[in-house]
């Protein structure tokens, strides 16, 4: 029997982790923790000797991306024997196959990286979200990220064509297979995308890619009313049919948060209670500008659209879309405070908006709600922010916790899901197990009983 342990280079390992630190602080700045090390391995076979290495001692191991998620999926932990894998080394681009229209990348590839990368041989990779400069394609991955072109090309379950993992026992799944059409059995690669790194580390990813779009089309609108926003989405669907590929609400109070940002301002003069932000893209011969033009002449015919403005020029696109971009940056100012991030029925859109604003108006009148979101698939994103003159404490963590349970409510009622596209983390775990039936965590746990029955790989994340 061979007893020799393994050993780790400690070229790869960080032993003394500066809590202030990108591994340790996510994005909001909350997160905190204390793990025995952080490893940033550089090949396949380091993070194999990491695993076995971690089985021996027995560390718990938390995969980690661009640590830009907003659930704490891939926190740090302040309790037990645990580190931190970053993959930010394995980030090399392995090939492109413009005829196949796929890409072979490592985990560790920044995503804008990548974006830039396919764009130089006229190809696109669609996924596409507010932290693209920092997050990973592991952690896209692993949490089935979704961003503002869900609506066109699908949430990263639907682009990614095969994986390759390093699995708990050291063992390493080589699935990077691009084929379209694989009807073998179980499709693997599902169980590990928005796993959230609790089945095991993954470390490179097939990819589907798409002709690069040679006419993009960015309007921002203003609407009256969110039914009018899910009439002008209706509109715009058949009059665009799947050249629509993003179609975002923001609130009147969300642009206006937005433009305390440097250098963004709204460009319309008309005030109103929501906008939108549409775009639509095309490649080849097809008339796109006419084709959005008729669509635009019909929704103010209609009377769905108050007033609108279409971007005559790439810096001017650029411009509108920093006005979402802005929402999100501009929260972190107002310390800490409720992010939801919600899904429901499309049709069922505009009545969750109205609820769930009414009711918070109700619950939490002093606060400042921000609605904003993916309607065109459903996804909204509630926020809730805290009196400035409340001070961090108990009394503004039960605040927070008030708005939450108002904003389910109303989503559960209406059918929808209290985690659209940012997963469950640590954060929302409570909350997730509250809401899943007996018969689906029953499957959970057999499928994590069954790949890692030490409960190794994160554990705590998504389920206890």
């Amino acid at each position: 029997m061979d007893t020799t342990e393994t050993t780790l280079d400690e070229t790869i390992l960080i032993r003394d982790v500066d809590r202030g630190s990108h591994y340790i602080r996510d994005w909001t700045g909350e997160a905190d923790g204390n793990p025995s090390f952080v490893a940033r391995p550089r090949s396949v076979a380091e993070v194999v000797d990491l695993v076995r290495y971690c089985a021996e001692k027995g560390l718990a191991i938390v995969p980690q991306g661009g640590h830009t998620g907003l659930v704490e999926g891939a926190s740090a932990r302040i309790e037990g024997g645990h580190v931190l894998v970053s993959l930010e080394r394995m980030n090399r681009i392995r090939a492109i196959d413009p005829l196949n229209f796929s890409v072979e990348v490592e985990a560790g590839c920044v995503l804008e990286v990548l974006h830039q990368a396919v764009e130089a041989e006229d190809l696109m990779f669609p996924l596409s979200l507010g932290a693209k400069g920092s997050c990973q394609v592991g952690g896209n991955v692993a949490t089935n990220a979704g961003g503002i072109n869900v609506l066109r090309y699908g949430m990263m379950r639907d682009l990614v064509l095969g994986l390759e993992v390093v699995l708990p026992d050291g063992r390493v799944w080589n699935g990077l297979k691009t084929l379209r059409k694989d009807n073998t059995g179980y499709d693997l690669k599902q169980l590990f995308l928005g796993s959230e790194g609790t089945l095991g580390i993954v470390t490179a990813a097939s990819l589907k890619l798409f002709p690069r779009p040679s006419s993009i089309e960015t309007m921002f609108l203003a609407v009256a009313s969110a039914s009018d926003a899910i009439r002008l989405f209706a509109a715009a669907r058949r009059h665009l049919a799947d050249l629509l590929s993003a179609f975002e609400l923001i609130s009147d109070r969300s642009v206006e948060l937005a433009r305390t940002m440097p250098d963004i301002s709204n460009p319309l003069g008309t005030g109103a209670p929501y906008y939108v932000l549409l775009e639509a893209s095309s490649s080849g011969p097809l008339d796109l500008e006419a084709l959005v033009g008729g669509f635009l002449e019909f929704a103010m015919e209609e009377e769905m659209v108050l007033d609108g403005v279409r971007a005559s020029s790439v810096t001017q696109a650029q411009r509108i879309w920093a006005i979402r971009e802005g929402v999100v940056e501009a929260q972190v100012k107002h310390g800490t405070y409720l992010r939801t991030d919600v899904s429901v029925p499309i049709s069922q859109v505009a009545a969750c908006i109205d609820e769930v604003e009414a009711a918070l108006a109700e619950t939490v009148a002093d606060g400042v709600v921000l609605t904003y979101g993916h309607i065109g698939d459903g996804n909204m994103h509630f926020v809730v922010m805290p009196p400035r003159d409340m001070p961090e404490g108990p009394d503004r963590r039960n605040w927070i916790k008030a708005s939450e349970a108002v904003i389910f409510e109303v989503v559960d009622r209406l059918g929808g899901s209290i985690s659209a596209e940012h997963g469950i983390g640590r954060a929302k775990r409570s909350a997730f197990e509250k809401r899943a039936s007996a018969t689906q965590m029953d499957l959970l746990r057999t499928l994590k009983s069954g790949i890692d029955p030490a409960n190794r790989m994160n554990p705590g994340a998504i389920f206890e």
